[in-house]
């Protein structure tokens, strides 16, 4: 597989309180944030934190509560290559109004990966991104 980026989710009921930490003590930038999940872009880095409280419109976590957001150019054919070599998919790719196309599938410890290619926005979401 080849990746393109990895960043981390932390799945938390303190979102708003994690987007303002990370704002006031270093200076991250707010890229992405529709209340319940938020983006925050460290400055001159590519380096994101991600934020998400549980509820019915996110991914499922398994095991410890962390999601690894792994980014590939072409999603179906990442998940198709893992099906041949018979990995246990815990959700099948769909496409997502936030922008992307994602599946779901677990590693050894418990974390969720969250694997996706790029879509566009539904318009609800268009307006929250902030780059």
């Amino acid at each position: 597989m080849n990746v393109n980026s990895l960043s981390t989710t932390f799945i938390t009921d303190n979102v708003v309180q994690c987007r303002d930490f990370y704002q006031h003590y270093f200076n991250a930038n707010v890229v992405f944030d529709c209340g319940w999940y938020v983006i925050v872009k460290f400055q001159r880095s590519n380096t994101e934190l991600c934020f998400m409280a549980p509820n019915n419109n996110a991914p499922t976590t398994t095991g410890v509560g962390i999601m690894l957001n792994i980014k590939v150019n072409d999603v179906d054919a990442e998940y198709t290559k893992l099906i041949d070599k018979a990995l246990l998919i815990n959700q099948p790719p769909s496409d997502n109004p936030w922008g992307d196309r994602a599946f779901l599938c677990s590693d050894p410890i418990g974390n969720t990966l969250y694997i996706y290619s790029d879509r566009e926005p539904n318009e609800q979401y268009k307006a929250c991104i902030n780059e």
